[in-house]
């Protein structure tokens, strides 16, 4: 991993001579505010003190002669303030040009690498994403990036000042005196050194504050998310008390962090008062051995205090370089993964449109190295055809859509459309073909049109009433007072959860892919509206190829062909009335399912 300070290079790309710019005003500010104290000096020693010109050092008699002279400033005492309060005003207009250009460099960067970071996690592979927690991922991209915002729109320029200080104020202090500048330095370096054990310390404190704080967001958001599960079942004081673990782990995180800052503020400010101190009992020591004048004096205690304040504030950039640091670092893990590999570009290959025809060969697939999802399964899909897929839970049956999606890779095997290999075809390409209804249907906090029309942007309203009729929608979200406008709550959680996968439906419908993907899309809805949808599907036959993935063997009944799944091979193989006379798992689960319904239809009969 290249360094932090390398990253933050790298960050100001496109905005360097915005803060090259911004540091050139800040040097002119500081240039104008060390003439403040000289014009002081001058008026103290010579308009004000009666000291001949010859006896001053030669940058205060230079400073003389510009404001006209002894006799001339005497004469116009008023002078001396008027060009303090211009030389102050004239640095604070540049100290705002500096302001505003790095804010807008700092925003600037903020902006891009917030959409850098939105990007990239949309091109994560899944494997990434099943892996890490989402509240830590929001608390990288979210709360990381302000962190690295504040110090590239503050504490760089700070860094900047400290060595422009450092960088001017030793020259300008030898020209006054020699001497009382190494008394003005002496408890600089054991402050600076004091800041440097500071930062080591505060920068794994600071980790452990963003670590403790990840761990909180993540527990709210799940929380908040799974908010009607944890009320079903009466778990709100369950929840605040494993709240209240987290909560407590970052107060105490905090609570040492805020311990290390006020050791330090305390010290430094200690070091810096006592600085203040020995200058001025130093210097009144040689006023009256006649060695140093009152303006000299006052010029070296006001530089002082132009300086300490920056090396006084060297405590809020170490702690802020500390926390920029494990920011960086943090934002970096996310960008360094490696996204989705991609084929070479072949333009050829999705020249064609795709026909719907699909080949399944030898198929082998695990999550885990030590066992496989998929074990080995083959079948042919005609293009137009509907092929049915039944297995027990864990039988590969929705890892198999994962892969047709290429959200995974597999490892052996072949999976070919229109006899294209599907791992030499881009995956955006590959997605654009297939509609798809996950097992767990997934709607945003938009309207109903606008999640219809997440496949196809352009669809025209005649065209999302028809999809919605299909997928028997269509009369439900009419019902509502905003008909297709009506705004769904996040995830959809306004809607039924059979509402949901209708939707979800009717927007792969819409989608009119060569390929339509539904994973036990009709789990949730009643038997009336599973006939009625069905019978939608079979008049839409042979438009798509369908695969279709359901436990109740009535929604399967349909298919021109269903295969059995169990363990991720393929144990059975043929139609639906092939199928319920072979002996097998198949006839068991229909013999099953036959005979609940028809107990259930006695009994209706008898009430």
């Amino acid at each position: 991993m290249p360094s932090t300070y390398t990253i933050l290079w790298r960050l100001l790309r496109g905005q360097r001579l915005r803060y090259a710019f911004a540091l050139g005003c800040l040097a002119f500010a500081i240039l104008l505010a060390y003439a403040v104290p000289l014009v002081g000096g001058v008026t103290l020693d010579h308009a004000l003190g009666g000291k001949p010109a010859v006896a001053s050092s030669p940058l205060l008699a230079a400073i003389l002669r510009l404001l006209g002279g002894a006799d001339f400033l005497r004469a116009h005492l008023w002078l001396a303030p008027v060009a303090m309060v211009a030389l102050s005003a004239l640095a604070g207009g540049f100290n705002y040009l500096k302001g505003w250009q790095v804010s807008l460099a700092s925003d600037g960067i903020a902006r891009r690498l917030k959409n850098e970071l939105y990007e990239h996690i949309n091109h994560l592979p899944a494997r990434h994403l099943d892996r890490v927690d989402t509240g830590d991922l929001v608390q990288r991209c979210t709360s990381d990036v302000e962190t690295t915002r504040q110090f590239l729109a503050v504490q760089v320029t700070e860094i900047g000042q400290a060595v422009i200080l450092a960088a001017t104020a030793l020259p300008l202090l030898l020209a006054l005196d020699a001497p009382m500048t190494l008394v003005s330095f002496s408890l600089v370096g054991p402050l600076v050194a004091y800041g440097y054990v500071y930062f080591r310390r505060v920068r794994h404190a600071f980790k452990a504050v963003d670590e403790a704080e990840g761990a909180l967001t993540g527990v709210i958001q799940e929380n908040l998310t799974g908010i009607r599960v944890v009320r079903a079942f009466a778990r709100q004081e369950h929840e605040i008390a494993r709240f209240a673990g987290p909560n407590a782990a970052f107060r105490d995180r905090n609570l040492r962090l805020l311990r290390l800052m006020s050791w330090y503020w305390s010290i430094s400010d200690f070091v810096a008062l006592s600085q203040l101190g020995l200058v001025l009992l130093v210097g009144a020591r040689s006023i009256a051995h006649g060695t140093l004048s009152v303006g000299v004096l006052f010029t070296f205690l006001a530089y002082l205090g132009i300086m300490l304040w920056p090396v006084r504030q060297m405590g809020r950039i170490l702690t802020e370089l500390g926390k920029t640091t494990v920011a960086v670092g943090r934002i970096h893990e996310i960008l360094s993964v490696p996204r989705e590999p991609e084929p070479p570009d072949n333009p050829f290959l999705t020249a064609a449109p795709l026909g719907g025809a699909l080949t399944v060969r030898d198929l082998r697939f695990g999550h885990a190295a030590d066992r496989h999802a998929l074990d080995g399964i083959s079948f042919e899909v005609r293009p137009g055809e509907t092929l049915a897929i039944l297995g027990p839970s864990g039988a590969g049956k929705s890892t198999l859509m994962h892969l047709l999606l290429r959200l995974y890779d597999y490892e052996q095997g072949s999976i070919r459309l229109d006899g294209r290999e599907l791992s030499s075809l881009p995956r955006a390409w590959v997605r654009r073909q297939l509609g798809v209804v996950l097992q767990e249907p997934f709607l945003f906090a938009r309207t109903l049109r606008d999640n219809l029309r997440l496949g196809r942007g352009d669809a025209p309203d005649h065209e999302i009433e028809e999809a919605a009729r299909a997928a028997c929608i269509h009369d439900t979200i009419t019902s509502f007072p905003d008909g297709y406008g009506t705004l769904i709550g996040e995830r959809g959680i306004t809607l039924s959860g059979g509402q949901r996968q209708r939707v979800a439906l009717a927007r792969a419908i819409l989608k009119r892919p060569p390929i339509l993907l539904l994973d036990d899309a009709l789990s949730a809805v009643d038997g009336e509206t599973e006939a009625l949808i069905l019978d939608a599907l079979r008049q839409r036959r042979g438009q798509a190829t369908t695969l279709v993935i359901a436990h109740r063997l009535s929604t399967l009944a349909h298919a021109d062909r269903v295969i059995v799944l169990d363990h991720g091979r393929v144990i059975q193989s043929g139609t639906h009335a092939e199928l319920s006379v072979q002996e097998g798992l198949y006839r068991r689960l229909w013999e099953i399912q036959t005979s609940v319904q028809t107990d259930l239809q006695r009994e209706l009969r008898a009430t």
